[in-house]
């Protein structure tokens, strides 16, 4: 189970450093977007990524 975490943690910084790479105006911009939302929005926009991971991890492994 540990070894399964960090493995997917070391899978997100790879995705992350590769967004950085291949288009870091893209990613600033971005970035510089969601800095000017309000709370409630980021905090639905999370809510709504988690659920789409939770959903899609439990696909991969019961579906």
């Amino acid at each position: 189970m540990a070894a399964a975490l960090l493995q997917a943690l070391c899978l997100v910084a790879v995705i992350e450093g590769l967004f950085l790479f291949a288009a870091p105006g893209l990613w600033r911009r971005t970035m510089e977007q969601l800095l000017t939302r309000p709370d409630a929005m980021l905090r639905r926009l999370g809510a709504a990524v988690l659920a789409a991971g939770l959903v899609s991890l439990w696909l991969l492994r019961y579906g």
